[in-house]
């Protein structure tokens, strides 16, 4: 019986590390999570915020999905959009899902993140 999402990989560039860590730790606010030795010697990184966890892991051939993302539930989402664009992050704002507030934006790769918040 499936009780919850453990954690969402997305991948990465090789060599893309140093700009991950800055979008995800000081854009997003999130922490990196060591990565087992075994899983390290691979590249990539994770990160976590609270019950969040993403993984990014690199690939050779790494492109962008256009489409593909997490969406990724968030508190005060007006000031986590500012913090974004204060960061330099591009926020697009949908007004498509009834009940909630959401913004898309992308990490340095170009990954495509979803951030919402149901209204109240």
């Amino acid at each position: 019986m499936l009780a919850a999402v453990d954690h969402v990989q997305l991948a990465a560039p090789p060599g893309s590390e140093d700009a991950l860590r800055a979008y995800y730790v000081d854009t997003l606010g999130m922490t990196e999570i060591p990565k087992p030795p075994v899983l390290a010697a691979r590249g990539g990184c994770w990160f976590g915020a609270g019950a969040v966890q993403l993984h990014l892991g690199i690939e050779t051939d790494f492109r962008p999905s256009s489409k593909a993302h997490p969406g990724l539930r968030v508190v005060g989402i007006e000031a986590y959009a500012a913090r974004l664009e204060a960061h330099g992050a591009q926020v697009t704002w949908d007004e498509n899902l009834p009940g909630h507030r959401r913004f898309y934006s992308k990490d340095p790769v170009g990954n495509r993140l979803e951030f919402l918040e149901p209204r109240s």
